[in-house]
């Protein structure tokens, strides 16, 4: 069963409506106790870092999801959620993420041309980096939906693979058994499916 989990912020339907379109066992839960019964967890999240790293400590699933993630449970953060992994971020302050992957979260402006608009929105190609089990049944150059401001920076050992929009921004990571997707898997037709089925199919103890 895959567990996404709700603090109050994310695209809960479309996410639940991918993993069923899938055949996947899914499950949205507030609840901590679910998350440890669930074989994979997915953190969602749209918005601003500040709002959601609290409401997500304040809820109880943020320690919840350290724990589940030391014991070799499959963790999967998309958009926002994939920020949440990160130490911290720089977004309209200093905040702290769930150090579950080691950098930080920066706006894009410092690094993409001054010409080009922000928020990032649409259709980039993703430029495969490395091996991953998220990387299974899609191929070199397939497109994904971006929505963001910000984008993990500092983090190149854990990068699966990059966008380019003016610069290489992170678009795919993977620290062990955690995951995560700046892009929105389930706004990205096929190539989406594709990513959220090979996650669900991963292992604890990657």
């Amino acid at each position: 069963m895959i567990a996404i989990a709700d603090y109050g912020v994310g695209n809960l339907f479309s996410l639940k409506s991918s993993f069923s379109a899938i055949g996947a066992n899914v499950l949205v839960t507030g609840d901590a106790a679910d998350l440890e019964k669930a074989d994979n967890i997915v953190l969602p999240g749209v918005g601003a870092f500040k709002d959601a790293s609290k409401k997500l400590f304040d809820s109880g699933l943020g320690q919840a999801l350290i724990n589940e993630a030391a014991k070799g449970k499959p963790i999967m953060g998309i958009c926002l959620g994939m920020q949440l992994l990160f130490d911290k971020s720089f977004e309209y302050g200093e905040h702290k993420g769930l150090g579950l992957i080691h950098g930080s979260v920066r706006p894009i402006s410092d690094v993409i041309p001054n010409d080009l608009k922000i928020p990032h929105i649409g259709w980039n190609a993703l430029d495969l980096k490395k091996e991953s089990p998220i990387n299974k049944y899609i191929n070199d150059g397939d497109f994904v939906y971006f929505v963001h401001s910000f984008y993990a920076a500092g983090c190149d050992e854990f990068t699966v693979a990059t966008a380019e929009y003016g610069a290489p921004l992170t678009a795919t990571v993977q620290n062990k058994n955690v995951f995560g997707c700046q892009f929105h898997p389930e706004k990205s037709g096929k190539t989406g499916l594709n990513i959220l089925r090979a996650f669900a199919e991963t292992g604890a103890n990657l």
